[in-house]
Order: C-alpha cells, then structure tokens, then sequence
C-alpha cells in the first residue's frame, strides 16, 4: 500500500521503505489503523475534487500531535493539497 503516493509514479526501494516508515508513525500518533488513514486520504480527494481540479501527485496528508493549552497533546491533520485551478459549481 503506498500510502503517501497514492497516484504518482513508481518509486525505488528507499521511498518505499520511508513511506511506509511515515505510515507506522502516524499510525501511532493517531491511534488510527493504516486503512482508516488510507480511506481518510482517498475520501478528501473525492471532496476537493467536485470543486477544484488538484496536483495528486504532490497531495501530502499528514496527522501529527500538537500540544494544548492544557498541556496535553491532540492529533492534527495537516493537508498540503496543490490546486491546479477551479471547477465550475453547478446551483
């Protein structure tokens, strides 16, 4: 499963071993399984794609943690998604 580059070309054996490094440690971060996170990612593009057209080969979807005011840690999404331009929206 190639998490990360879901639509791009094929990629050697060291990005392949780094994206699914990514994979576990979001994972973790998460406590998320990979096919949530993979469903998650592919649901997103379905979205953004009824309004704009977007670069899916430079799409990065990242959860991370960040800290609270109270001190504690909370999971975050993080999507860099290049839009190429946008869709005419039917009313």
């Amino acid at each position: 499963m190639d998490f990360f580059g879901l639509f791009s070309r094929k990629n050697s054996s060291k990005d392949m071993a780094k994206d699914r490094l990514k994979l576990v440690l979001i994972h973790d971060r998460a406590n998320c399984s990979p096919n949530v996170l993979e469903m998650l990612k592919i649901d997103i593009i379905k979205v953004i794609s009824n309004y704009m057209e977007i670069d899916e080969k430079e799409l990065d979807i990242q959860i991370t943690q960040t800290q609270t005011d109270d001190n504690g840690n909370v999971p975050v999404l993080l999507a860099n998604i290049p839009i190429k331009s946008m869709r005419k929206v039917k009313n």
